[in-house]
């Protein structure tokens, strides 16, 4: 006869991590990058030393929200580069993505992307800066990979697939940062300006003839 499964057994822990999660993202929505362990805690009904427990400190927290939120960016990424379109309506597409994803939800890309700027904070020494760049990093890798498994890119192809990867995040991140603070055109227009700045080297270059294409 099946045992009904115990608290301490993974999969009650994974859904437990996953309700805590669930409940650290509405605070994020709430509150953005001033959203404390307390007020996370208290939305989960539970004490703060529970979720130490969970997530260690503030920085845990952060990088399991981020893994969250970057798994569930990249899966939206690739199916807009591997979209039935032309080259340059997917490039189109996948820089709209993104700007979609934070225009949507500003105070979680803030709360992943910026320190708060509450420096009466009890957690004012969690350096948010310290984490992004390993999430931006994430970012630029898969999407080299993307372009190295789609683009012909000749002698050196790998090396410089890297170099596009990385160079588009930070286009998109520092664009993106900029364009959502300031709101200085619509994302349509945003969009089909970075598209043209891409449309270069990357629009005449051949598909590889053993890959998906791009």
């Amino acid at each position: 006869m099946q045992t009904t499964q115990q608290a301490g057994e993974p999969g009650a822990a994974d859904r437990r991590r996953r309700e805590l999660l669930e409940a650290a993202d509405r605070v994020v929505l709430r509150d953005g990058p001033k959203a404390s362990m307390n007020a996370i805690a208290a939305e989960a009904g539970i004490t703060k030393p529970i979720l130490y427990r969970h997530f260690g400190d503030k920085a845990g927290l952060y990088q399991a929200l981020a893994v969250r939120h970057t798994d569930a960016l990249l899966d939206s990424l690739r199916a807009a580069l591997d979209a039935p379109a032309e080259r340059r309506r997917r490039v189109e597409a996948t820089l709209d993505t993104y700007l979609a994803a934070i225009e949507a939800r500003p105070q979680v890309y803030r709360f992943l992307m910026h320190p708060a700027e509450d420096s009466q904070s009890p957690e004012r020494g969690f350096d948010v800066g310290l984490h992004s760049a390993p999430l931006l990093r994430r970012l630029g890798e898969e999407l080299a990979q993307v372009v190295g498994e789609r683009v012909d890119l000749g002698p050196g192809g790998e090396r410089l697939a890297r170099i596009w990867g990385h160079g588009i995040v930070g286009m998109m991140h520092a664009a993106g940062d900029w364009w959502l603070g300031e709101r200085p055109c619509d994302r349509a227009e945003l969009v089909a300006g970075l598209t043209d700045l891409l449309w270069g080297r990357l629009a005449t270059a051949g598909n590889r003839a053993d890959g998906p294409g791009f």
